[in-house]
């Protein structure tokens, strides 16, 4: 890279999160180029100002590569892909919710072929995304963090250095913990409230200006009263980090009980096919509309 060049950042995963992070960071004025399995998602990146680029392109020019996948085993296969054409001393920071020993175990594989990993979960939603206030959880050595965190801050409001590598993911694993919390919670006090007979509008607008207020009862309780259950975030990648939360918790030897009862209501919805619906369905199986 000659002097005065902006480098170019490699975005990679282009879906419902990745797509506006994308398009940020190409707005913002980063040079990006962007690749996705899937043919045709990259059409909002590249309206914004991003180039559609094969992997190998990527890795061999761009010295940070951002990833927003779906699985430990995606983030995996992908960072090895590009480990083979990388340069030495390329920041490859992952968005994915992967888990924690499995962030932990692709950032020994980069430090072992020249690069820096960054675990780098994110919260905020659909909407965090397109409009560019998500939360980052930060894992990873702070030289990385440093050299990351002018970048993050295209889609972030709130970036956090929370340890070293793992422990993005661990944070992660606490939010979507709470979030669990909040959903039940949310969906058990609407399906009480219908059953008791009571207006459920007036119930969420009641309920949401006091002690039981939550962010789970502005965003999600609109979706509830219109029964609108599109994604959002789906039961099945809900449960994919459940699955994650479980894990990490029996690494430390701590119960969660709340994640592992909430992941047993979602498995009704799995096994009746509606795994890609948002995870404010479960007020269907709790008033009865979803046969357990």
């Amino acid at each position: 890279m000659s002097e005065g060049t902006v480098p170019q950042i490699g975005f990679i995963g282009l879906g419902t999160m990745g797509s506006p992070m994308a398009g940020h960071l190409a707005s913002a004025g980063h040079p990006t180029l962007v690749w996705n399995r899937t043919a045709g998602k990259e059409a909002h990146a590249v309206s914004k100002g991003a180039t559609f680029a094969p992997l190998d392109q990527i890795a061999g020019t761009c010295s940070t590569i951002c990833l927003c996948l779906g699985r430990t085993e995606d983030v995996r296969e992908i960072t090895i892909e590009l480990l083979k054409t990388t340069h030495p001393g390329t920041l490859i920071i992952d968005h994915s919710t992967i888990a924690p020993a499995g962030a932990r175990e692709i950032a020994l594989l980069c430090q072992s072929n020249s690069a820096e990993f960054l675990d780098a979960p994110i919260t905020g939603g659909s909407m965090g995304a397109q409009k560019g206030t998500l939360t980052i959880f930060c894992g990873g050595t702070e030289s990385a963090f440093n050299r990351a965190e002018p970048i993050l801050g295209a889609y972030g409001k709130r970036i956090a250095h929370v340890g070293p590598s793992g422990q993005g993911q661990m944070m992660k694993m606490a939010n979507q913990i709470a979030v669990g919390g909040a959903l039940i919670g949310l969906c058990e006090s609407l399906a009480f409230a219908k059953k008791a007979g009571l207006d459920l509008a007036t119930t969420r607008e009641l309920l949401s200006t006091g002690a039981a207020g939550s962010w789970a009862f502005d965003n999600y309780g609109p979706k509830i009263l219109a029964n609108d259950h599109t994604p959002g975030f789906s039961i099945k990648n809900q449960r994919k980090d459940f699955a994650y939360c479980l894990e990490s918790a029996a690494e430390i030897g701590l119960s969660i009980p709340q994640t592992e009862l909430t992941d047993q209501l979602l498995s009704h919805f799995t096994n009746a096919g509606r795994e890609e619906e948002a995870t404010t369905a479960l007020f269907d199986l709790l008033i009865g509309e979803v046969n357990p």
